[in-house]
């Protein structure tokens, strides 16, 4: 079912989002090389903790997941993309970092997502990550009272083509409120003017998401972490965004801290 939500049910989602860009932007800037993915899990459940904040993640076990998730962001590196489960990796220099996060505050959830290189970067993880990042803003722009889920989808992929990466459409956006994924499933590939209206009210988390050279993913015996299936690696962009009649607010924008 989808859900509109009233102007002061936006304002009440603020905590979430606020707290969720704060969480991504310490962990992004503690990350370097020789980080340990678990130390990263255990800084952001002891942050959700001090905070009094409530994880989505460990708990979570949906059709596609093989047991309760057990951690509380995802952790992706290199060819992993989405579901990244934290596991005992120390991060390497060049190496290509997702991190997912999702919590509730207050009964209100938000999530986001960025994806950053550690030490020495390549060209082309720099520009795929960029393409994520441009589609996203993209969608957030498309993301307007009047229009349909089909026009984000349509501006997602217009970017993500442009820069030449194929796109897959089993994981995409999805609506955002008392539950981490609610109605509508939005995406990342559609025709404009197609799919459900863009209501003021509507609250959704868009997640651009591209691997390098294919748009096939494997999952991992761990029975979460998704992979290319060629070994390319990925990058994921995503933020929580309200609409409203006087355009989308960004939820989860980290910009006030001084990071993209």
């Amino acid at each position: 079912m989808i859900e509109l939500r009233t102007p002061a049910e936006i304002e009440a989602m603020r905590p979430a989002g606020r707290f969720v860009a704060e969480t991504l932007a310490t962990l992004r800037a503690e990350t370097k090389v020789g980080t340990n993915l678990l130390t990263i899990d255990k800084r952001a459940h002891e942050m959700i903790r001090r905070a009094g904040a409530e994880s989505c993640y460990i708990d979570y076990h949906p059709s596609f997941g093989a047991s309760p998730f057990g951690k509380v962001i995802c952790t992706s590196v290199n060819d992993a993309v989405l579901h990244g489960l934290p596991f005992d990796y120390t991060l390497r220099d060049g190496d290509l970092v997702s991190l997912d996060f999702a919590v509730s505050v207050d009964g209100w959830v938000a999530d986001s997502a960025v994806s950053f290189v550690v030490g020495t970067p390549r060209d082309e993880d720099l520009q795929l990550i960029d393409t994520t990042q441009r589609a996203l803003d993209a969608a957030i722009a498309a993301a307007v009272v009047g229009g349909r889920v089909g026009d984000i989808s349509h501006a997602i992929a217009e970017v993500s083509r442009g820069g030449g990466y194929e796109i897959n459409t089993d994981f995409g956006g999805h609506g955002v409120g008392r539950i981490m994924h609610g109605d509508p499933h939005i995406p990342n590939d559609g025709k404009p003017g197609r799919g459900y209206p863009l209501r003021a009210g509507l609250v959704v988390a868009l997640e651009p998401w591209l691997l390098q050279t294919t748009d096939e993913l494997i999952t991992d015996p761990d029975g979460w972490t998704l992979r290319s299936a060629d070994g390319s690696r990925g990058a994921h962009s995503e933020h929580t965004v309200a609409l409203t009649a006087d355009g989308p607010i960004i939820l989860t924008d980290r910009s006030f801290l001084g990071v993209d």
